[in-house]
């Protein structure tokens, strides 16, 4: 069983997409399931969740959803672009949710300076 938890810049950020994107609660319950478990526990890929590059290390690693359905975007299927980073602790069997943005055409992308201080942070405590 993972245990989950939000970093508080992943709830603003959640919040923030919850008045637009109204169904993203109940559609993050279902890829914890259907992404997330399966990927980790029952080590199946379903080609939905990549390891970031440079962010694999033996306590944290760092993945992103990039095939996430939005149940408030209609017709888009797992072609939502909502992307979700979050870093696995493998050994603690936990996922922390770090960043959750929507990706539009001007090539939003994760805040990779955010992620690359919170890995440097958790590898300072290890």
């Amino acid at each position: 069983m993972i245990v989950y938890s939000k970093h508080p810049r992943f709830e603003k950020q959640l919040k923030k997409l919850l008045k637009k994107y109204r169904t993203l609660e109940d559609d993050l319950l279902i890829a914890k399931k259907a992404v997330i478990e399966l990927s980790h526990v029952n080590k199946i890929d379903n080609r939905s969740v990549e390891l970031v590059p440079g962010f694999d290390h033996q306590e944290i690693q760092i993945f992103k959803i990039k095939k996430f359905a939005c149940k408030a975007l209609v017709g888009k299927g797992v072609r939502s672009g909502i992307r979700i980073v979050y870093a696995y602790f493998p050994e603690q069997n936990h996922v922390k949710y770090l960043e959750i943005y929507y990706k539009e055409k001007d090539n939003t992308d994760m805040d990779y300076d955010f992620v690359k201080n919170y890995v440097a942070e958790i590898m300072k405590r290890t």
